[in-house]
């Protein structure tokens, strides 16, 4: 999330705003043991009601498999999903293939097969296998966003199939923004994702070299759909006009200790899975981050295991972010590795919470 700051920060560089305005602001740091604490608004009943309605909204089966990029015609692509072993693989026209994992003829890792003519030819007996199925081995349903693809499987989702994913409203346009995925695995489960995504008061406590001046302006009541507005101080003061389920957040994405792009964002989650931060006000509006908590298979010692597959699609209507665009293939790499400097320290938070909802029988 922090790397929409500098997204917009490098495009500034290139050819400022209209206004001539830079992103940034200069702040006054507050030392970290000063900042008004947040622990009376970071109320749990709020926490887990908000993830309560999420884990109802329909998913039509449909789970994220990968980031786009991940899915190849050289290569096959294997993970297990929901327990079902899957690969993935593009065909001849480049579109993208999804199917179970294991080969019909004796079970070989299909994850290891050549790709010839768009077809996977399984290294065990040559037996070659096609987005046309064969018979025990039936493809799965494929959709691409253009940012990541999704595989639904519909034993293991056991709700009513959707033609395609439930996918946030007002989502940039790839071709229009600087994109990328990274994926994290953690010994949780995707409620504790969520959990992590659904209290927005941690982020200036647990990530003070990202995010500083953070303040929950609005967020659901813990018994209903019905939503809350606090003041300055986070006193309740009536509902948020703007729609049911969200949280609003006043945050200051931090480039060094005395400079940040102030913005305001909302976190809402489209389905049981998903938890999306959209950018509202600010620089980079309409940029996205979206986390996506994917259920794998068990470790060994029978802990679930989710990845959290996040996608950050970042844009600007700054002249200059077509400077950032071309620099994508450089900027990738550091968004993905500022990701997983934040999912260190939420992955620890998920998987304590995990292990907290064990022992107490939840």
């Amino acid at each position: 999330m922090a790397l929409l700051g500098a997204l917009t920060s490098l495009a500034s560089l290139a050819a400022p705003s209209p206004s001539g305005s830079p992103p940034f602001v200069r702040r006054r740091p507050v030392p970290w043991d000063e900042q008004p604490p947040t622990w009376r608004q970071a109320r749990p009943r709020v926490i887990e009601a908000a993830l309560d309605r999420a884990r109802r909204r329909p998913s039509g089966n449909w789970f994220v498999l990968a980031a786009s990029r991940e899915i190849r015609a050289d290569r096959p692509f294997g993970r297990t999903v929901a327990g079902v072993e899957v690969v993935a693989w593009r065909g001849a026209d480049g579109r993208a293939h999804a199917a179970p994992g294991a080969c019909p003829h004796l079970g070989a890792p299909l994850c290891r097969a050549p790709i010839r003519g768009g077809r996977l030819v399984c290294h065990w007996h040559g037996m070659a296998l096609g987005p046309d199925g064969a018979p025990g081995w039936v493809p799965f349903p494929v959709h691409e966003d253009g940012v990541l693809t999704w595989v639904r499987l519909d034993e293991a989702g056991g709700e009513a199939p959707l033609d395609r994913p439930v996918l946030p409203p007002g989502r940039p346009e790839p071709a229009d923004a600087v994109t990328a995925v990274a994926t994290m695995v953690g010994r949780c489960e995707p409620d504790d994702v969520l959990a992590n995504r659904l209290d927005p008061w941690h982020g200036a406590w647990f990530h003070p070299y990202s995010f500083a001046d953070l303040r929950v302006l609005a967020g659901p009541d813990a018994h209903s759909a019905d939503h809350w507005e606090g003041d300055a101080a986070g006193r309740l003061s009536g509902p948020d006009p703007l729609g049911p389920d969200r949280f609003l957040v006043e945050v200051t994405f931090t480039l060094s200790r005395r400079v940040g792009v102030p913005v305001r964002a909302e976190f809402t989650c489209p389905d049981p899975r998903t938890v999306v931060m959209r950018v509202v006000e600010g620089e980079g509006t309409g940029s996205m981050v979206e986390t996506h908590a994917t259920p794998l298979g068990p470790a060994r010692d029978g802990t679930p295991r989710t990845a959290v597959i996040e996608a950050v699609i970042a844009r600007s209507d700054r002249p200059g972010f077509a400077a950032a665009r071309g620099a994508a293939p450089l900027l990738r790499p550091l968004m993905r590795a500022a990701a997983r400097r934040l999912w260190r320290d939420d992955l620890a938070y998920a998987e304590r919470r995990w292990e907290l909802r064990t022992k107490a029988g939840g």
